[in-house]
């Protein structure tokens, strides 16, 4: 079998389907957002949530994990939660301290998984902390979208969480990467 074939087999797997579908759902999402249409918003945030959740796990459990998917999941993951983060910084500028570190840290991760690829190394899959942060900015996405008259003081106690993971996720990778590349 040919990469194109492959490819055009591995698209048609549920899973790949559902982060494509995710992905295709951020321009809606954005549409929403400006129209200031925040439940909608959220609930297609929800929903994006739920098809990232169910993409991993179609995957693992009916054996469709595929080479695609392992690029085109992780690319649904970071586009959904840059956007989720730009847009409520529009809203709220101190917000743009989180996007400025989500954006430190995904450098990093790219950095980091081109060095590794080049000494032919490879880390296994997604760890659990980089899977908790995901969940966390959804989350609180989702409420901050939800609850849109929120107080100002949850608003920042959301934030705070979500940093916190970030940051966890980002020293957490940090410390494999480093001992991953001293091998």
């Amino acid at each position: 079998m040919n990469g194109a074939s492959d490819w055009r087999k591995e698209i048609r797997t549920i899973p790949n389907l559902l982060s494509i579908i995710r992905i295709l759902l951020l321009p809606f999402y954005l549409y929403f957002m400006s129209k200031q249409a925040f439940y909608l918003a959220g609930s297609i945030i929800l929903f994006s949530g739920v098809t990232d959740f169910l993409d991993g796990f179609i995957a693992r459990r009916f054996n469709q994990i595929t080479e695609l998917g392992k690029v085109l999941d992780p690319i649904g993951d970071k586009l959904t939660q840059l956007v989720l983060i730009i847009t409520m910084a529009w809203e709220r500028p101190y917000i743009w301290l989180v996007l400025a570190l989500f954006i430190v840290k995904e450098a990093f991760m790219l950095i980091a998984g081109i060095v590794a690829l080049h000494k032919q190394v490879k880390l296994d899959g997604a760890k659990w902390y980089g899977k908790w942060a995901t969940a966390v900015i959804y989350v609180g996405m989702i409420l901050l979208l939800l609850l849109p008259t929120i107080p100002e003081g949850w608003v920042m106690v959301i934030f705070a969480i979500i940093t916190y993971s970030l940051i966890q996720s980002f020293v957490l990778y940090a410390l494999e990467y480093r001992k991953l590349l001293k091998r």
